[in-house]
């Protein structure tokens, strides 16, 4: 899987000091355990053995400084990558088809800077990407001050319970934007479930997405745990919200979406009934009441083809 990013080795040092095991710490940032035992081992501080990010990365970096470097990145790969491109395959897509099919590709991230340097050369690659010019950030990059909110609380830090997809109450959360950013709905997914709870918001700001989220889940406010959510903008009343509901709220790390991975999933469920760029204005409350309800009943595999509703149920015991 490559070395260890900055990030990564800024999450091995907070959950050190949050006294995780080994064990815990290399399932949170998807290596093997032995990974993080010989990270730890080699890149401490030898006079005290305690492990802090920013020393274990200059130690990398002055490993790694004037190591030669195999080249990998030849013409023939470039002749494919530009075939994939014009067929509308991302650069993940590019990566993870070739890893599939065992034929030797550079990293995704490699992809990207190829395409940003025929860019500045006059080339035309980035218009075949989805972003069509939006420049990819680099998701170690620590210093982006994007999606920066005030007193949130990194994912690391939530109960290891909540990655195991049992317990009804660990909720995950997001927004689906309109045409023209017009426009949005909110989104709120049981991980254990699979239920959906869905609403449509004018707009995507802090205090409106607040009061959206308390009307959605006030009902279920007994059974709630905690909720996990990108870091948008209009998550930035997060206190307020878990406050209201008594839930503790959680924050994926900057360009880690995969970490609220439940609701990626969902979101791309309902894009089969909104596609992307839809005018949100076009829908009504009924029509996403309903979309909302067709999803909660289809039949899901990861549940043996039990639908969200069925598996509701199962997991919490109404008092009628």
């Amino acid at each position: 899987m490559g070395h260890l990013t900055l990030e990564q080795r800024y999450t091995i040092s907070c959950m050190l000091k949050e006294n995780y095991q080994q064990i815990d710490i290399a399932k949170a940032i998807g290596r093997h355990k032995s990974v993080v035992c010989r990270e730890i081992k080699r890149n401490c501080d030898k006079r005290n053995g305690s492990y802090n990010h920013d020393l274990a990365q200059r130690k990398y970096e002055k490993r790694n400084k004037g190591k030669p470097k195999k080249i990998r990145f030849t013409d023939e790969k470039k002749q494919l990558i530009v075939k994939l491109l014009e067929d509308k395959y991302s650069p993940e897509q590019i990566s993870g088809y070739c890893k599939r099919n065992g034929i030797d590709m550079v990293s995704h991230e490699r992809i990207y800077q190829y395409i940003w340097q025929d860019k500045k050369q006059g080339g035309k690659l980035y218009i075949h990407l989805r972003t069509r010019g939006k420049r990819y950030r680099k998701r170690g990059n620590m210093k982006d001050s994007r999606g920066i909110i005030k007193d949130r609380v990194c994912i690391s830090k939530r109960p290891q319970i909540v990655g195991e997809k049992q317990r009804f109450g660990d909720l995950e959360i997001d927004t689906i934007i309109g045409k023209d950013h017009k426009g949005a709905i909110l989104t709120i997914n049981d991980r254990a479930t699979g239920l959906l709870k869905m609403k449509k918001v004018n707009s995507r700001s802090a205090e409106e997405v607040k009061e959206a989220t308390i009307e959605l889940l006030k009902p279920l406010k007994p059974f709630l745990h905690t909720i996990t959510g990108d870091n948008g903008k209009e998550f930035a009343l997060h206190q307020d919200i878990a406050k209201e509901l008594n839930i503790d709220f959680y924050f994926a790390r900057p360009y880690h979406s995969w970490e609220s991975g439940a609701n990626e999933n969902l979101n791309g469920l309902i894009r089969q009934y909104i596609p992307k760029k839809a005018d949100l204005e076009q829908y009504t409350f009924k029509q996403i009441q309903w979309i909302e309800q067709q999803i909660n009943q289809r039949s899901r595999k990861r549940f043996n083809f039990a639908s969200p509703f069925e598996m509701f149920n199962q997991k919490v015991a109404f008092v009628t």
